[in-house]
């Protein structure tokens, strides 16, 4: 996978949000911008931009590349930069490809959808931090999942829930709310609100420490429960250049709770990122 970080086996969660939601938002901004060139003045607005309206074609390809300042891993208080280059396509409705997998949706009626998904958890190497020494890697796995939306206007409510295959053993489940609606006929400005819970197997895996863990990294023993893990929040602008080219920035932040907070291989529980991305849509 391309996109993956070298020697390195995970995709930061904020970053990968915020490519799929440079795909999703781009969409809204390539119906109208066929008056676009470099020598001509500024184009008047056109809401067409921004609709629904289905383009010419049903498929759509981004091709782009962006970085990401982001935790070392989930509970660093060290950050770094990842570049992240990233392919994603769209056909219809009903099927999209990124960075984080396959995306099927079965059911889409008076704003609500219903959709199904195969894509991965990247796992953790113990060498991305030093609380993490002796600890051991986490696998990279497959999951498979299933979303539920309802869109009102600007606002979407969603509910997922992914369950990773062999691995970690994770079984998560997400909810929210979503905001996204243009400033202008170029910008399109966005916030989403997010809520994230897992099972004991997620959470032992990634905070808790069993004795031997304890035993050669000099950590406690530490028990880790299902229950809530983190709650994050985000604001993004994405910007049509022209007719093909759109840039995309995000800052977001998310506060570890519950025993996810308490881990003794936690740092810092609060967890800033910015990404920002440029993209190419056919």
């Amino acid at each position: 996978m391309s996109y993956l970080k070298p020697n390195k086996r995970r995709l930061f969660p904020v970053a990968l949000c915020a490519v799929i939601g440079f795909a999703g938002l781009a969409s809204k901004v390539s119906a109208a911008d066929q008056t676009a060139s470099s020598d001509a003045p500024e184009p008047s607005f056109d809401g067409a931009r921004f609709d629904n309206t289905k383009p010419k074609h049903d498929w759509s390809l981004i091709v782009g590349a962006g970085a990401s300042y982001d935790p070392k891993y989930e509970g660093s208080d060290e950050f770094e930069v990842s570049p992240i280059p990233f392919v994603v396509f769209t056909y219809g409705d009903w099927l999209e490809i990124d960075p984080g997998g396959v995306s099927v949706t079965a059911y889409k009626a008076n704003g609500f959808s219903v959709s199904g998904n195969v894509g991965y958890e990247s796992g953790r190497d113990e060498g991305d931090g030093n609380r993490l020494r002796g600890l051991g890697d986490i696998d990279f796995a497959a999951t498979v999942g299933a979303k539920v939306a309802y869109e009102w206007g600007p606002v979407e409510l969603y509910a997922s829930v992914d369950q990773t295959i062999n691995g970690s053993e994770s079984l998560i489940g997400k909810f929210g709310v979503e905001y996204s609606a243009p400033v202008t006929e170029r910008l399109i400005i966005g916030a989403k609100a997010e809520a994230t819970i897992a099972n004991a197997k997620h959470m032992q895996a990634y905070f808790g420490i069993d004795a031997a863990q304890a035993a050669r990294s000099g950590l406690p023993e530490y028990k880790a429960e299902a229950g809530l893990k983190r709650v994050d929040v985000s604001a993004s602008a994405t910007y049509a250049l022209s007719e093909h080219w759109l840039v995309r920035g995000e800052v977001g932040v998310g506060v570890l709770t519950g025993d996810a907070a308490d881990s003794p291989i936690v740092e810092e529980k609060v967890q800033p990122s910015v990404s920002a991305f440029v993209g190419y849509k056919f």
